[in-house]
Parts: C-alpha cells; sequence; structure tokens
C-alpha cells in the first residue's frame, strides 16, 4: 500500500541547490588532480580527445542519420515526431519499459511542449540512432564529489557527454532516463510545435506570434484553427530552415502535463494481456532452445554426446555454445538443445550428457572470497576516491571500529532470461527484452559475422530489468543457436535455475571503518576503507569492447560522496578481481555503500550517547535539502506502535537524496518490517504517480535483499537455484509504504533506485534498538 503525499515547503536557493554551493571544510587531496587527469585520459580512449574536437560542441540530439520510418502516411518532424493524418502523435522512445513508467514520463515531456493531450500519443519503438545515446549515465560515472562544482568536474562532464554521444550506447539504466531526456525530448516537441505554427500562418498568411496551440490545434485570435494532423506535412516543409522557426520551451508555471499523477500508457494492455514481452515474441516457423549451462564457476566445455538425445520427442539439433571464460560472462559455456517445443527442449537438456573443464575455480568457495577480501584490506591501502583533512585526531576522546560485509547477490527478474533470433541470408533479426538495444545489435552482429547495419531488433516489454538486462549474453547464445539452424527462427529461454546459478552477480564486499570522537560525541575523523570487485572491469570488456582499466566510481558510490559534512575523512577502496561474473544490480554500489555508511552513522550516534536523528542533523547543517528530506520522513513517521521500534536512514544517490523510517517489530528470530516511511527530493517531477510506484518498488526490492538476499558458492558452484533458497519479499511480509515527494525545480534526478539502498540500514538500526545486537553482515539475521 503506498500512501502519496506532495509536502509543501519553501526550498532555500533552488536556483543554485544550497547542497552543492559548497563543500565540508575539506581540502584538495594531493595528486588527486593528476589522477582524475589521468581518468579523463582513459575516459577518452587513451590520448583519442584532439583538441579541436573537445572544444567544439556535442552533435546535435534532434535528427536521425536516416529518415524516421512512419506508417499510414504519417509526417516524422525531426527523430523523436510523427504525427498521422487524424493528428495521433508518435512519440520515439529510446529507454526501455521495465515497469519503471519510462513509455509514460518520456512522451509526457514531448506532449507537454507539443501541445497535446497524453491519450494522442502513442510509443514508437527508436531505431539504432547515435541521437538516442544516454549520455547522462556516461557524465554520471565521473568520480567527483557532489560538492565539487569547479571548472575540472565541469569539463570532465561537458568531454563525457560528447563522447557519449559518438558512442551512440542506448542504454536505460542508472536512473537516467528522464535525466537525460529532460531537455532532447522537450526541445524536439517544442520544435515540432513551432514548425506547426509557422505552417499554419503560412497558410493564413499571419505572424506566427499571433498563434497559440492548444490539443493539438494551432488556435488564430479570430477563432481558425488547424489540427497537427492536417499541418503535418507543410510543416515538415517549414521546418526545413529551423534556424527561422520561433522555438521557446515552457516555463514551469505553464505545465499542464509535467507534475501530474496522469494515469500509464502502459497500463491497460498489461492488465488485458495484450502487452508483449520478450517471452512473448512469436514468429512464423520458431522452435525453442534450451541450454545445458556449466555446471561451476569459469567451466569450458569439453565434451558431449549429441547422439543420447537426438531421439528423443521434437529434438531438431544439438549446438555447443561455448562461453569465453575471459568475458566472465553469466552465460558461460553451454549446450543448446533445439527442439519443436520449450518443455522438449528442456527435457532433451536435461538428459544430454556432457562432461566439463571445471578450470581453476572448481573449488571455489563464499569463505575464500571473502578471505581474501579480508587480506586485500589489511595489506592495500587502495584507491582513496575522496580525502579531506587529515585523520590525525589528538583531542579524540574514543575511537569506534566496525567491520561490514555484503554478499553476492542475484538480480531475480520475473521474466526468465530469454532472447529470440533469426539469421537468414546475411540478415540477422532479434526480438529481445534488453536494457541496451545498441549493445545487442553489436553482439549479434561479431557472433554472426555481420556488418551492424545487417542486424535488426525488435525491443519488446522486460519483465524486470534491474541491470541483469544490460548484458547480452543470451543474445550472443541465441545468435549462435541460430547459426546452426539454416534461417529458422530460435527463441531461447534459460529456467530460473539457469538463471540464479549464472547471473552476473552483484559485488560482495567487505568494509572497515574507524572515527574518532570528541567528549560531545562530534566526528573528528572518518576513514573508510572497502574491497571488492569493480563491475566496469568486467562489462566493459565483455559488451562494449573497451578497456576495464582504473578506478570503477561504482564500488565507493555512496561512501566518497556522502552527504554528511565531516571536516577529517578519507575514504578508499581495494579492487579485488572477481573470480565471479559481476554486473550492475539495481543501485549498484550504493545498495551496500549504503548499509556500511549509514549503520556505522547509527554506531557512532550510540557511542556519543544521542538520539541518530539528531546527529545526523548536526551533519547536515550545510545540506538543507537532505536536512529537509530527513526532517519529512521522520515527520510523517511519528511515534512508533507499542512493541516496534523506528530505525533511520539517509542517503544520496542518482542524483536523488531519500530518507526511510522503518517500523520494525522482532518476534523471536523473525525480523517484521510494518511500514516505511519514504521521503524523496528527486529534483523536479515528472509524474508524482510513477515516482510513488518507484520509491514502492524500491523499498521491496531492496528489502527483499535486506532480509533475504545471498547469493553463496561452494566448490565452485552456486548454492541457490530458484525462490525457494532465493527467496524475494512475499506479499505476506510487505510492509505500507508511505511516500513524501518534496517540491522541487531544480533537474529531475533518478528515481527508479535512490529508495533501494536506505532499507538495509534502516531496518538494522530498529532491530538494534529492539534487541541490543548490531547485524553488521547482509542479510540480516538474528539465527
Amino acid at each position: 500500500m503506498t500512501r502519496l503525499v506532495q509536502a509543501n515547503r519553501t526550498e532555500p536557493g533552488e536556483a543554485e541547490p544550497a547542497d552543492r554551493r559548497g563543500g565540508s571544510g575539506r581540502r584538495a587531496r594531493p595528486g588527486l588532480r593528476g589522477r582524475r587527469g589521468f581518468l579523463l585520459g582513459g575516459l577518452l580512449a587513451g590520448g583519442a580527445l584532439l583538441v579541436g574536437w573537445g572544444i567544439q560542441p556535442p552533435r546535435q540530439r534532434l535528427h536521425t542519420a536516416a529518415a524516421l520510418p512512419v506508417e499510414d502516411g504519417a509526417v516524422a518532424l525531426n527523430g523523436w515526431i510523427a504525427i498521422a493524418r487524424d493528428g495521433t502523435v508518435s512519440v520515439v522512445v529510446p529507454r526501455s519499459e521495465m515497469g519503471q513508467g519510462v513509455h509514460t514520463a518520456l512522451p509526457m515531456l514531448v506532449a507537454e511542449e507539443l501541445g497535446v493531450p497524453l491519450g494522442a500519443v502513442r510509443i514508437a519503438q527508436a531505431p539504432i540512432d547515435k541521437i538516442y545515446a544516454n549520455l547522462a549515465v556516461l557524465r554520471d560515472t565521473l568520480p567527483f564529489h557532489p560538492d565539487d562544482e569547479g571548472r575540472m568536474r565541469q569539463g570532465a562532464q561537458w568531454l563525457a557527454a560528447k563522447l557519449g554521444r559518438e558512442l551512440g550506447i542506448m542504454f536505460t539504466g542508472g536512473s537516467t532516463s528522464v535525466k537525460d531526456a529532460w531537455m532532447p525530448m522537450r526541445e524536439a516537441g517544442a520544435v515540432a510545435r513551432a514548425m506547426l505554427v509557422k505552417a499554419a500562418a503560412q497558410q493564413w498568411k499571419v505572424p506566427a506570434s499571433r498563434l497559440r496551440t492548444e490539443d493539438g490545434f494551432v488556435l488564430h485570435p479570430d477563432g481558425r484553427s488547424a489540427g497537427y494532423g492536417a499541418l503535418a506535412p507543410e510543416a515538415a516543409r517549414a521546418g526545413r530552415g529551423i534556424g527561422s522557426l520561433d522555438v521557446r520551451l515552457k516555463e514551469p508555471r505553464d505545465f499542464r502535463l509535467i507534475g501530474k499523477p496522469l494515469p500509464r500508457l502502459d497500463s491497460r494492455a498489461k492488465v488485458n494481456g495484450t502487452a508483449r514481452f520478450g517471452i512473448d515474441a512469436r514468429v512464423p516457423g520458431m522452435v525453442y532452445a534450451a541450454v545445458k549451462m556449466a555446471p561451476t564457476v569459469g567451466a569450458t566445455l569439453a565434451s558431449f554426446d549429441a547422439a543420447a538425445v537426438a531421439s528423443m520427442p521434437g529434438v531438431l539439433r544439438v549446438v555447443p555454445v561455448p562461453g569465453r571464460p575471459a568475458d566472465r560472462a553469466g552465460a558461460g559455456a553451454g549446450v543448446a538443445v533445439v527442439a519443436g517445443t520449450w518443455w522438449q527442449a528442456h527435457r532433451a537438456a536435461g538428459a544430454l550428457p556432457v562432461t566439463w573443464n571445471e578450470g581453476a575455480f572448481g573449488r571455489l568457495s563464499s569463505e575464500a572470497v571473502f578471505e581474501g577480501l579480508a587480506r586485500a584490506l589489511d595489506e592495500d591501502g587502495g584507491y582513496v576516491y575522496h580525502e579531506a583533512g587529515t585523520q590525525d585526531a589528538p583531542g579524540a576522546a574514543m575511537t569506534i571500529t566496525a567491520e561490514y560485509r555484503a554478499p553476492y547477490l542475484a538480480h531475480a527478474a520475473m521474466e526468465p532470461v530469454n532472447c529470440t533470433a533469426q539469421v537468414d541470408n546475411g540478415k540477422v533479426r532479434l526480438w529481445a527484452s534488453t536494457q541496451v538495444p545498441s549493445v545487442a545489435v553489436d553482439v549479434a552482429a561479431r557472433v554472426a559475422g555481420v556488418a551492424r547495419e545487417d542486424v535488426a531488433i525488435e525491443v519488446m516489454l522486460l519483465g524486470g530489468g534491474f541491470g541483469r538486462r544490460l548484458e547480452a549474453d543470451m543474445v550472443a547464445q541465441a545468435v549462435t543457436v541460430a547459426l546452426a539452424l539454416e534461417g529458422k527462427p530460435v527463441q531461447l529461454v534459460w529456467t530460473r535455475e539457469d538463471d540464479t546459478t549464472h547471473d552476473v552477480y552483484r559485488p560482495a564486499a567487505l568494509a572497515r571503518f574507524r572515527a574518532h570522537l570528541d567528549a560531545q560525541g562530534n566526528i573528528l575523523a572518518w576513514d573508510g576503507k572497502s574491497a571488492g570487485g569493480a563491475i566496469g572491469h568486467q562489462y566493459f570488456p565483455r559488451n562494449l569492447g573497451l578497456p576495464g582499466v582504473g578506478p570503477d566510481k561504482t564500488t565507493a558510490e555512496g561512501a566518497y560522496d556522502m552527504q554528511y559534512a565531516i571536516a577529517n575523512q578519507r575514504i578508499a577502496h581495494v579492487t579485488v578481481d572477481s573470480p565471479v561474473p559481476i554486473g550492475y544490480w539495481r543501485s549498484v554500489g550504493h545498495s551496500h555503500n549504503a548499509f556500511f555508511k549509514e549503520s556505522f552513522i547509527d554506531e557512532l550516534a550510540h557511542a556519543a550517547r544521542r538520539d541518530a536523528v539528531d546527529f545526523r542533523r548536526a551533519l547536515l547543517a550545510k545540506h538543507p535539502r537532505a536536512l529537509a528530506v530527513l526532517d519529512a520522513a521522520v515527520s510523517r513517521a511519528g511515534q512508533p506502535e507499542e512493541g516496534r521500534a523506528h530505525g533511520v536512514a539517509l542517503h544520496r544517490s542518482f542524483g536523488s537524496t531519500v530518507a526511510q523510517v522503518a517500523e520494525v517489530s522482532v518476534e523471536g528470530t523473525r525480523i517484521r518490517v510494518h511500514r516505511v516511511v519514504c521521503a524523496i527530493d528527486c529534483g523536479l517531477v515528472v509524474n508524482p504517480n510513477i515516482v510513488a510506484q518507484q520509491v514502492e518498488s524500491g523499498v521491496l526490492f531492496g528489502l527483499s535483499a535486506a532480509l533475504h538476499g545471498e547469493i553463496t558458492l561452494r566448490d565452485g558452484r552456486v548454492q541457490q537455484s530458484n525462490f525457494g533458497d532465493y527467496p524475494v519479499l512475499r506479499m505476506s511480509e510487505a510492509p505500507e509504504v508511505e511516500t513524501i515527494i518534496l517540491p522541487s525545480s531544480a533537474h529531475p534526478e533518478g528515481v527508479g533506485e535512490p529508495a533501494v539502498p536506505p532499507i538495509a540500514p534502516a531496518v538494522a538500526a530498529a532491530v538494534f534498538k529492539l534487541t541490543g545486537r548490531r547485524l553488521r553482515s547482509l542479510p540480516l539475521r538474528l539465527a
């Protein structure tokens, strides 16, 4: 249950957010500027940046390289908008819909500026084109502190955006969909509106300044009107000289759609069953494939006996799909069985005799992984992501230390991993639920040995992504099988067991903290160091063909960029290569670093004999927006019911600040969360209904991991296989979630992930109040 509340408050300094103006009194770490320069050099492909290229403006994001495909006489006004004769507006949405609401929020941006009702909008799939690249996600990978607004950060973000436009990676992730589309999609709508007005002005021989638009019509003061559908052909001609257009973005005070809780455009199809997910693809003549996966991490295929299953019902082919161990992809090595139905393929794959080479990790265990992380913390100082002041604390009255641990986690999306592929006459067609269509096309082209222009993709709805569908291992498998079928389309589907045991997991991590407090309980110095794998070191080589080198921001995000003003602090990370495939998991490094950081804050408040909320308030004096979020959540939460306790956590991630108050009880060894109050400042809100849905989703997703999530290894094998031993939150465990959205006129920030990180530390803090036990390892267990 979600109760949505729009909080009312006045934000000081909204034009220049207060929590971005100043630092915490920190000084630049010696050598940090040089290291950031090194990072920029790595970002820009090892010195490929030329001065001339660097000072040029980024390429335009309005028109596609090839004409936008249209149907039934529709007219494309730019790369984002086509208008049919009946006035229906097709809006190109370049981000994948996986439940987060982008098929509603992004069309709202265009509809607002174009001046049409949302009901007149239809979704059009984006072709593979560089104007649809996600520039915000690359900018956000830069390891700058949020309080750093200097020229180096601005210049680096400029270059990152330019590089993102050149790479053209169509990427749905990092809570950046609205953030990235905010300007280009609004500008596309505003340009199209200006073209339509100009067309009407030419027809009526009046100044364009006298005309206005409303609900899909251009209106004249004398009562004349013309619908967009009738004007579109002439508008396309009138818009060829864009420089002559009067293009103005609406002021927020004039918004009619943005900021309104409008119903989602995809709800009806998902309710009546007409929505088509990847697993729903149906192609004439299609056959099915199931894969027998390698049982251990990094194992390779030695041999298999295809004859043993050749006579089983429906079996058509047996195709090896040898993974490349260097790629560290979740799929790894396997053998696919192709049959007339998926069940036939699955039964035959289970019966197929296969011999494996277990390789170097045949004896790998979770204990060995964490022993390696502990050694790394003992022996290596790590890369320092942020340092201010000194760790000397001569006036310290007490020193507090703690060690925290987080396990590998699987994504466990509801829709099983799948991909449908056809290879025929040098052409490849894909039907896939993917977060990275451009990457899927590149991988398919590489596997099939064709040019990327010879690969077509239909991006289906995603039954959950959470980062798992940022990978293309299932695409590589499906295309490999399709190559052997001489033009016949094949749908490859993994079982839940395949998915759980062959994921690209959230990295395991170990963290140690030390803080010095004075006699009044104030923090004199803070030192945090963690160890774990770097996702980028695996993801970039296996999916993008780019080097995975240098510091990876995701290892320390949520730790080095915390919102608390602590004069003396040092945050470092030791990268330990993960033998297990690792990937982006919803909220990435924030998912565990928030637990480490907020749990330690709670421990310091207790040691100082101060209330945990007041302790945080004192550290937020220079960040009034974050303080307002904390106060909003605490005020709304009130007092816990008898026998329960409140735990509080505050965390900033993906540009948004979230505070959560979890109301918890303990019955024996069972931890029960009854209610979560969640306040969020995510900048200007496009659709508050979608924000509330995402907050609730994030709380439940994070709570599943906090109470149950753990992937363990023994003898190189993942021990969990299905929801029986890798459970997700059941409906009977789901708390009431109350969402408070703080109003803002700042640029929109991330929403899809920020509610995930704070829930684990909030619950752990409440458990401590109830039991006196500090739970420093995830998942949270009392037994």
